[in-house]
Protein backbone atom coordinates (compact mmCIF):
# COMPACT_ATOMS: atom_id res chain seq x y z
CA UNK A 1 0.00 0.00 0.00
CA UNK A 2 1.54 3.47 -0.93
CA UNK A 3 0.91 5.68 1.56
CA UNK A 4 -0.57 9.34 1.20
CA UNK A 5 2.25 11.23 2.63
CA UNK A 6 6.10 11.02 3.92
CA UNK A 7 8.18 12.59 7.14
CA UNK A 8 11.17 13.40 5.29
CA UNK A 9 14.07 14.95 7.27
CA UNK A 10 15.93 17.84 5.43
CA UNK A 11 18.83 18.52 7.60
CA UNK A 12 17.71 20.12 10.77
CA UNK A 13 14.32 19.83 9.30
CA UNK A 14 11.39 17.95 9.04
CA UNK A 15 8.57 18.38 6.36
CA UNK A 16 5.61 16.28 5.12
CA UNK A 17 5.59 15.56 1.73
CA UNK A 18 2.60 14.39 -0.18
CA UNK A 19 2.93 10.90 -2.00
CA UNK A 20 1.91 11.53 -5.53
CA UNK A 21 2.16 8.36 -8.42
CA UNK A 22 4.87 9.15 -11.63
CA UNK A 23 3.43 6.20 -13.60
CA UNK A 24 1.67 3.12 -13.14
CA UNK A 25 3.98 1.20 -11.38
CA UNK A 26 6.14 4.42 -9.09
CA UNK A 27 4.64 6.83 -6.95
CA UNK A 28 7.17 9.52 -5.43
CA UNK A 29 7.38 11.90 -2.73
CA UNK A 30 7.16 14.94 -3.75
CA UNK A 31 9.11 18.23 -2.90
CA UNK A 32 8.21 21.54 -3.96
CA UNK A 33 11.09 23.66 -2.59
CA UNK A 34 8.95 26.33 -3.03
CA UNK A 35 6.21 25.41 -1.08
CA UNK A 36 8.00 25.08 2.23
CA UNK A 37 8.18 28.92 2.55
CA UNK A 38 11.82 31.21 2.62
CA UNK A 39 12.60 30.18 6.45
CA UNK A 40 12.98 26.24 5.32
CA UNK A 41 14.98 27.31 2.43
CA UNK A 42 16.85 29.47 4.22
CA UNK A 43 18.17 26.79 6.90
CA UNK A 44 18.70 24.02 4.50
CA UNK A 45 21.09 26.53 1.97
CA UNK A 46 22.82 27.33 5.14
CA UNK A 47 23.60 23.62 6.57
CA UNK A 48 24.32 22.89 3.01
CA UNK A 49 26.93 25.73 2.74
CA UNK A 50 28.40 24.56 5.76
CA UNK A 51 29.26 21.33 4.82
CA UNK A 52 31.01 22.86 1.37
CA UNK A 53 32.54 25.76 2.95
CA UNK A 54 35.45 24.24 3.30
CA UNK A 55 35.87 23.58 -0.49
CA UNK A 56 35.93 27.14 -0.91
CA UNK A 57 33.56 27.22 -3.81
CA UNK A 58 33.62 30.76 -5.98
CA UNK A 59 30.35 30.39 -7.62
CA UNK A 60 27.15 28.42 -7.47
CA UNK A 61 25.18 26.71 -10.09
CA UNK A 62 21.26 25.09 -10.03
CA UNK A 63 19.02 24.13 -12.58
CA UNK A 64 16.19 26.05 -13.07
CA UNK A 65 13.14 26.49 -11.03
CA UNK A 66 13.47 24.77 -8.32
CA UNK A 67 17.27 25.50 -7.86
CA UNK A 68 16.93 28.83 -7.64
CA UNK A 69 16.02 29.73 -4.15
CA UNK A 70 18.33 26.89 -3.21
CA UNK A 71 21.36 28.35 -5.09
CA UNK A 72 20.24 31.91 -4.00
CA UNK A 73 20.24 30.57 -0.27
CA UNK A 74 23.45 28.57 -0.61
CA UNK A 75 24.97 31.60 -2.22
CA UNK A 76 23.56 34.21 0.50
CA UNK A 77 25.25 31.41 3.53
CA UNK A 78 28.40 31.03 1.58
CA UNK A 79 29.40 34.67 1.66
CA UNK A 80 29.17 35.14 -2.23
CA UNK A 81 27.46 37.43 -4.65
CA UNK A 82 27.07 35.69 -7.93
CA UNK A 83 25.34 32.55 -8.65
CA UNK A 84 24.38 30.91 -12.29
CA UNK A 85 21.34 29.14 -13.07
CA UNK A 86 21.32 26.39 -16.02
CA UNK A 87 18.00 27.00 -18.00
CA UNK A 88 15.80 24.80 -19.17
CA UNK A 89 13.69 27.14 -21.66
CA UNK A 90 15.21 28.78 -24.55
CA UNK A 91 14.71 32.04 -24.04
CA UNK A 92 15.30 34.95 -26.76
CA UNK A 93 19.15 35.30 -25.70
CA UNK A 94 19.75 31.68 -25.16
CA UNK A 95 20.37 31.35 -29.04
CA UNK A 96 23.68 30.20 -28.59
CA UNK A 97 23.61 28.42 -25.56
CA UNK A 98 25.56 25.71 -24.85
CA UNK A 99 23.27 22.84 -24.70
CA UNK A 100 22.86 19.39 -23.22
CA UNK A 101 19.88 16.62 -23.16
CA UNK A 102 18.44 15.76 -19.89
CA UNK A 103 15.03 13.78 -18.87
CA UNK A 104 14.08 14.20 -15.47
CA UNK A 105 11.23 11.69 -13.54
CA UNK A 106 8.95 14.35 -12.61
CA UNK A 107 9.05 15.29 -16.34
CA UNK A 108 6.93 13.56 -18.80
CA UNK A 109 8.95 14.80 -22.01
CA UNK A 110 12.67 15.89 -22.87
CA UNK A 111 14.72 18.55 -22.02
CA UNK A 112 17.79 20.29 -22.45
CA UNK A 113 19.61 22.38 -19.91
CA UNK A 114 21.30 25.30 -21.37
CA UNK A 115 24.32 27.93 -20.54
CA UNK A 116 24.50 30.87 -21.87
CA UNK A 117 27.49 31.31 -23.52
CA UNK A 118 28.14 35.21 -22.12
CA UNK A 119 28.32 33.50 -18.62
CA UNK A 120 31.39 30.80 -19.31
CA UNK A 121 33.33 33.45 -17.54
CA UNK A 122 31.45 32.80 -14.52
CA UNK A 123 32.44 29.09 -14.55
CA UNK A 124 35.12 28.98 -16.61
CA UNK A 125 38.32 27.80 -14.54
CA UNK A 126 36.29 28.36 -11.06
CA UNK A 127 35.20 26.38 -7.87
CA UNK A 128 31.74 25.20 -9.15
CA UNK A 129 29.18 24.12 -6.44
CA UNK A 130 26.43 22.47 -7.75
CA UNK A 131 22.93 22.30 -5.93
CA UNK A 132 19.47 21.09 -6.34
CA UNK A 133 16.24 20.08 -4.15
CA UNK A 134 16.27 16.18 -5.29
CA UNK A 135 18.71 13.78 -7.05
CA UNK A 136 16.38 11.17 -8.03
CA UNK A 137 17.94 9.11 -10.83
CA UNK A 138 20.61 10.95 -11.07
CA UNK A 139 20.41 11.61 -14.75
CA UNK A 140 19.36 15.54 -14.53
CA UNK A 141 22.59 16.20 -12.40
CA UNK A 142 24.22 14.28 -14.52
CA UNK A 143 23.45 16.32 -17.51
CA UNK A 144 24.22 19.70 -15.46
CA UNK A 145 27.89 18.37 -14.59
CA UNK A 146 28.87 17.11 -18.37
CA UNK A 147 27.39 20.63 -19.22
CA UNK A 148 29.64 22.59 -16.46
CA UNK A 149 32.59 20.52 -17.31
CA UNK A 150 32.59 21.29 -21.09
CA UNK A 151 32.40 24.78 -20.13
CA UNK A 152 35.49 24.88 -17.90
CA UNK A 153 34.24 24.00 -14.71
CA UNK A 154 36.34 23.02 -11.44
CA UNK A 155 33.52 21.44 -9.81
CA UNK A 156 34.20 20.95 -6.03
CA UNK A 157 30.67 20.20 -4.36
CA UNK A 158 27.34 18.77 -5.64
CA UNK A 159 24.73 19.40 -2.74
CA UNK A 160 20.64 18.78 -2.86
CA UNK A 161 18.37 19.04 -0.19
CA UNK A 162 16.93 15.17 -0.58
CA UNK A 163 18.20 11.99 -2.71
CA UNK A 164 15.68 9.67 -4.04
CA UNK A 165 16.05 6.06 -4.24
CA UNK A 166 18.82 3.97 -5.62
CA UNK A 167 19.59 4.84 -8.89
CA UNK A 168 21.37 8.24 -8.38
CA UNK A 169 24.74 6.44 -6.83
CA UNK A 170 25.74 5.02 -9.96
CA UNK A 171 25.14 7.70 -12.18
CA UNK A 172 26.96 10.13 -10.55
CA UNK A 173 29.87 7.71 -8.93
CA UNK A 174 32.79 10.12 -10.04
CA UNK A 175 31.19 12.85 -7.94
CA UNK A 176 30.88 10.11 -5.03
CA UNK A 177 33.44 12.02 -2.84
CA UNK A 178 31.90 15.82 -3.04
CA UNK A 179 28.30 14.54 -3.27
CA UNK A 180 26.05 15.53 0.49
CA UNK A 181 22.52 15.69 0.83
CA UNK A 182 20.46 17.01 3.62
CA UNK A 183 18.14 14.13 3.83
CA UNK A 184 16.78 10.54 2.06
CA UNK A 185 13.70 9.48 0.57
CA UNK A 186 12.29 6.22 -0.87
CA UNK A 187 10.66 5.66 -4.48
CA UNK A 188 7.35 4.08 -3.61
CA UNK A 189 6.58 1.42 -6.31
CA UNK A 190 3.05 0.09 -6.33
CA UNK A 191 2.29 -3.35 -5.09
CA UNK A 192 1.02 -6.05 -7.97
Amino acid sequence: MVPETFDAQVGSQRITLPVIPVGSDLSIALMMVIDHGVSFVDTAGRELAQHFDEMRPEIVVAPATLGIPIAIAVTRALGLDDYLILQKTRKVHLGDALEEPVHAITSTNSQSLLLDRARLASVAARRVLFVDDVISSGSSVKAALTLLQRAGADIVGVGSLLVEGDGWPDVLDDYSDRLYALGRIPLFPHDS
